[in-house]
């Protein structure tokens, strides 16, 4: 992930804002990218001026050390890191074309866990059904093992000491425009593309 330090920019999406269509529909790309994601970086920003030993910290560091800081600032910044890497990680877990399958180490990984790749597909959609109101559902690697959470609001794997290989955005706003309220319809077509390539760059380098 580039842009980890003070201050943050919104980077470009790693594909055209129609290039996931008809699966995620350009306009909610558009809002998610430009409007939410940019609000959470200028939040960030604005926090951490006033804060310059604050910014000599990379952004997983903000998140992992939030709770250890001023009361005053905890939940800001868990709440606006958390919105800068959150959705900066689900971006880059997008891709269309995508492989309908996961490949290699983590492929096995997830037979190994789960049983089968439809086995794990299942559990991921109901987790991802379970989170109440906003929040998201993830692949983290926690020692080792494979497991799926759930974390609410912009909270992240990492204040639990895990390592994320793989999450879906739950929050109305990745989906309402195309969805309305059906939030498994949208978690069908996330299916559609997923960036299994990524997925298991992201699980090889928590691997090491």
């Amino acid at each position: 992930m580039e842009n980890t330090y003070y201050p943050f920019i919104n980077l470009p999406l790693p594909y055209d804002y129609d290039a996931l269509e008809p699966f995620i529909d350009t306009k909610t790309m558009h809002l998610h990218h430009d409007k939410h994601l940019q609000t959470y970086i200028d939040n960030l920003n604005a926090l951490l001026k006033n804060y310059p030993n604050l910014q000599k910290l990379s952004l997983q560091q903000l998140i992992q050390t939030a709770n250890t800081l001023p009361t005053d600032i905890q939940q800001p910044l868990r709440n606006n890191a958390g919105g800068v890497f959150n959705h900066r990680f689900y971006f880059d877990l997008l891709a269309n074309p995508s492989e309908d399958v996961p490949t290699g180490p983590l492929a096995a990984k997830i037979i190994q866990t789960f049983g089968s790749f439809e086995l794990f597909k299942a559990a991921f959609t109901k987790a991802a059904l379970s989170v109440f109101g906003s929040g998201y559902a993830w692949l983290v690697l926690d020692n080792n093992r494979l497991s799926i959470i759930t974390t609410a609001n912009q909270n992240t794997p990492f204040e639990l000491c895990m390592y994320p290989i793989l999450t879906i955005d739950v929050w109305e706003h990745a989906y309402y425009l195309k969805h309305y309220n059906l939030r498994k319809n949208y978690i069908e077509n996330w299916f559609k593309v997923v960036n299994w390539t990524q997925a298991k760059k992201n699980y090889l380098a928590a691997a090491t």
